[in-house]
């Protein structure tokens, strides 16, 4: 499967830098009849069904941008140059803490060089990886390390949001949703930045409930294809987990008959992982790495609320797996051409998996 069948050009002045404001201003497009229908996010209680349930992340983003000096292992002590890390996943949480990372420039660092972010707060690289990674360990309990990073850190915004090296005061606020209740990651479940505690009240005044799952985004969710087959891809894995109390009540919604959406893509892939074969969900906590590609059976979800994803990604791989390739990529089409705006702090849309969809078109 090409990776060019996933490709799209998208000019740059379409990539928002802010989110909408008001959140709920931001634009819908509604792809469940297969036929681009143009809403807003605050037409959701008037086109959701009573009963429908929405699915949400309550991951809660880490502040997790650091910046800081390298100190060589071999060296005299003088920091030398400077370094930018990126935590982005969570490897080991007692006295010490360890986490992966991206480091910039990640050329010269050793194992055993200290990276020195304030007079109190440093890590050691315990290990460096391929492209740019490393293993920083922290003396100090994940507590502790939560407070340095609040002083210390910037919010980890995608690449192609512009920031300098200090950050913008806005996004601590932007960058996490109204449902942001479990700590642990470094990327926001953008789907869900559209909702405020306005629309969440309108939209159980028509009997519309939310339930919650956990899936904590790594960076890993903005690292690009590089292989030509993108069945060769390695997906990143991700903690997550799905509750007893909530694998029950979206069971029951779904024996009853009533919708259930997921909303984003972290919410479909902690569900998907949770399904039985039966078409049920059960209960799950651990790591998953499902990688959903065009061909994909899913088992339990099918609709989706989920922003526009860049090109050559594996979550525009996803939702042509929902909603069928041919489908989604015409849709992007009528959304560039009709000036939606895209990626993180953009737009949304709606999909419903379509049975006509051919899973052999790629």
């Amino acid at each position: 499967m090409d990776i060019s069948l996933f490709d799209y050009p998208l000019p740059s002045r379409l990539i928002a830098d802010h989110p909408a404001e008001p959140r709920e201003s931001a634009r819908l497009m509604d792809l469940t009849s297969g036929t681009p229908v143009d809403r807003h996010i605050h037409d959701l209680p008037s086109i959701l069904p009573n009963g429908t349930v929405l699915v949400v992340n309550n991951t809660r983003v880490l502040p997790a941008r650091l910046q800081g000096r390298r100190v060589a292992a071999d060296g005299d002590g003088t920091p030398g140059g400077a370094i930018e890390l990126t935590l982005h996943q969570l490897v080991a949480n007692g006295d010490d803490t360890v986490w992966h990372a991206f480091a910039k420039p990640a050329k010269r660092l050793k194992p055993g060089d200290r990276i020195v972010i304030s007079d109190n707060f440093e890590a050691v690289v315990d290990r460096k990886h391929d492209n740019g990674q490393v293993s920083l360990r922290f003396h100090m309990p994940f507590s502790m390390l939560r407070d340095e990073l609040e002083i210390h850190g910037t919010m980890p915004l995608p690449p192609y949001i512009k920031r300098d090296k200090t950050g913008d005061a806005r996004d601590r606020k932007d960058y996490q949703t109204v449902f942001a209740a479990r700590e642990g990651a470094v990327a926001a479940p953008t789907a869900s930045l559209h909702f405020t505690e306005d629309l969440l009240a309108k939209l159980a005044s028509k009997g519309i409930t939310t339930a919650t799952v956990t899936l904590h985004v790594g960076a890993g969710t903005f690292l690009p294809v590089k292989t030509d087959d993108v069945t060769q891809h390695d997906m990143h894995e991700e903690w997550g987990e799905v509750t007893d109390e909530t694998a029950a009540m979206l069971n029951q919604a779904r024996a009853e008959g009533r919708p259930v959406i997921a909303v984003g893509t972290t919410a479909l892939r902690i569900l998907e992982t949770a399904a039985q074969e039966d078409g049920t969900l059960a209960a799950f906590t651990g790591a998953t790495d499902l990688y959903i590609l065009p061909g994909y059976q899913f088992r339990f979800v099918d609709r989706l609320m989920t922003n526009f994803h860049l090109p050559r990604s594996t979550l525009l791989m996803l939702v042509s797996a929902l909603a069928g390739r041919e489908r989604i990529m015409a849709a992007y089409h009528h959304a560039i051409d009709h000036e939606y705006r895209f990626f993180s702090y953009g737009d949304a849309c709606l999909l419903a998996s379509m049975s006509d969809a051919p899973h052999d078109e790629c």
